[in-house]
């Protein structure tokens, strides 16, 4: 890896953050706040909330195996994907690079960052070649992505290659881990210490069930999680947020039965499905969702409209041609699936 602050923008390396009213007393006991110019009177939400979250960081620590001080938690994952561009990537000069297909958001913050994404095909197993990523870079390469397992074809790539990346490359890897609950691959996470360029993602959006309250989270190295506090906004994950993700931490054993039934209904849908007439092929995954390629994805999807299910039409992604993208639900869910998908005519 290079020297971190070869790989920063200058402007953001030299940047003095914004020192919000409750960084100011940090260290000490205070119990009248007459600093931040909010209303005084207590409704629960009248103060700001805690600008790095630490008591939120302090109940996920222990369930991701992962330190406080290697903590980053934004606006869902969508603000720890868009800040590596702000931190490394000089707008109009520097490139990333990616698999495809792969979570579209990637190329969303590229694009609102005014930097290249250079797309690597997988290949007709959808794996990826290490050396065909590191092919893809060159000197103004800041940022490699991999999401694993990826989204939208659903398999977790084998860790060697991903560490050989990690190894070889001399920027930042993101491994977006937003599906790792429903793999029983160990997670990179784990492996911080080994790799001072790894940024690992992760969501409360889909194991953990709270996809409406839009916390993401990333782990890394001190230094790196030091830049993304530095850049952030100052409140960018309010009260409620942090509330309701300590409420949902509290029952683990509930949200290890939800991973468990989920699991066992993929296996229970994806046989099914793959059964019906329509379906060419069901791709092996590692999520809670399957990809399936089937004999119209097109008309299929407009059928499942019209009959109150919505899937996803991935049709038009690149190595998706016809294929369908099936979240695993409910079990009554996933059977009014499959028995509209009975009656279909073809």
């Amino acid at each position: 890896m290079k020297d971190l602050q070869d790989l920063v923008r200058p402007n953001i390396w030299a940047l003095k953050p914004y020192s919000c009213a409750r960084d100011e007393f940090k260290g000490f006991k205070a119990d009248v706040f007459l600093d931040a110019n909010e209303n005084p009177f207590p409704n629960g939400v009248n103060r700001y909330p805690d600008p790095l979250q630490e008591k939120l960081k302090a109940c996920i620590a222990p369930l991701k195996g992962v330190p406080v001080q290697n903590m980053f938690l934004g606006n869902g994952s969508d603000e720890a994907i868009d800040l590596p561009f702000r931190i490394f990537c000089r707008p109009g000069i520097d490139n990333v690079v990616a698999i495809a297909p792969t979570y579209g958001m990637y190329e969303v913050c590229a694009d609102v960052n005014d930097v290249e994404y250079r797309k690597v095909l997988l290949d007709e197993h959808y794996d990826f070649s290490p050396q065909a990523l590191l092919d893809a870079c060159d000197d103004n390469t800041k940022i490699i992505f991999i999401c694993s397992p990826n989204n939208p074809t659903g398999n977790a790539f084998r860790r060697e290659k991903i560490e050989e990346v990690l190894e070889k490359f001399q920027g930042i890897v993101i491994v977006d881990e937003a599906y790792s609950e429903f793999s029983s691959q160990r997670p990179l996470r784990l492996d911080l210490a080994k790799y001072p360029n790894l940024i690992v993602l992760n969501t409360f959006s889909k194991a953990m069930g709270c996809a409406g309250i839009r916390l993401g989270m990333a782990f890394a190295s001190v230094e790196i999680i030091g830049l993304m506090n530095k850049v952030k906004y100052p409140y960018n994950v309010n009260v409620l947020t942090q509330q309701r993700a300590m409420e949902a931490l509290r029952n683990q054993a509930l949200l290890q039965q939800h991973i468990s039934q989920i699991l066992a209904e993929r296996q229970t849908l994806m046989q099914a499905f793959a059964l019906l007439p329509i379906c060419k092929k069901v791709y092996p995954t590692d999520a809670n969702f399957f990809l399936a390629k089937v004999t119209d994805a097109d008309r299929i999807y407009r059928y499942l409209v019209e009959h109150a299910v919505v899937v996803r039409n991935r049709n038009r992604v690149a190595l998706c041609g016809d294929c369908l993208r099936i979240t695993i639900g409910l079990k009554e869910e996933n059977t009014r699936l499959l028995a509209a998908l009975r009656q279909y005519v073809q």
